[in-house]
């Protein structure tokens, strides 16, 4: 199984996805943001957390425009496989890949804890290593996570069981305490908390490694 993880001035966790990747079992590549394609054969593109271009403008705004999201945008449009964490989320929202956007925190600060999650539908490539009802912990370490999203848009999240995971605190104010939404064909996730900071005792919980070991494990049977 084949991933890209792509970096941007100013990611900061693409590492840290590469990591998680290669302990679930994927042949790993980093991709620089101003290449104009991706590898190919790819199985699955992740966008990884940081602060991309110092998060001006708009967070994600000024990464969506980069060369490598045009063949992002192409991957997903095929119907391949995307993961977007933190400042991905914000990135697969800015290129319209996944509907809503990621505002400033309801407290208007920083937070950077670990979070308790609900596994809202374990119906997906990225969480079926869960069961729907579980609560896990992935650190969190954002500014502007709080997710919305108009009502019309709510209401078919709910009705396509699109939402991945929400927040149990709910620390940044998002709509229906969302933390993760899953695209329409269920092939591209973006979340703000992360799991690939989850995947090591050294750090404090492994919960993440059933997100990544179900995934790879998925996409290697495709």
């Amino acid at each position: 199984m084949k991933a890209a993880v792509i970096v941007f001035p100013g990611s900061n966790c693409d590492r840290d996805m590469a990591v998680a990747l290669k302990a679930a079992g994927a042949d790993v590549e980093m991709v620089w943001h101003k290449d104009a394609d991706l590898p190919d054969h790819l199985d699955l593109v992740t966008v990884p957390g940081g602060f991309s271009f110092g998060d001006y403008l708009r967070c994600g705004a000024i990464a969506a425009q980069s060369p490598i999201c045009k063949a992002l945008a192409r991957h997903v449009n095929r119907g391949g496989y995307a993961l977007g964490v933190c400042n991905g989320f914000q990135v697969l929202t800015e290129t319209g890949l996944l509907p809503g956007a990621l505002m400033r925190n309801a407290g208007l600060k920083f937070v950077c804890k670990s979070s308790a999650l609900n596994v809202v539908t374990s119906s997906s490539p990225f969480t079926e290593g869960y069961n729907a009802g579980d609560i896990v912990n992935f650190p969190i370490a954002h500014h502007d996570g709080n997710y919305t999203a108009d009502p019309q848009t709510l209401q078919v999240l709910n009705g396509e069981d699109r939402i991945a995971f929400t927040y149990r605190d709910n620390p940044n104010g998002s709509l229906a305490d969302i933390a993760g939404v899953l695209s329409e064909n269920r092939r591209v996730l973006g979340m703000m908390p992360h799991p690939e900071r989850a995947v090591d005792d050294g750090h404090g919980g492994t919960d993440g490694q059933a997100l990544f070991r179900g995934l790879i494990g998925q996409l290697a049977n495709v």
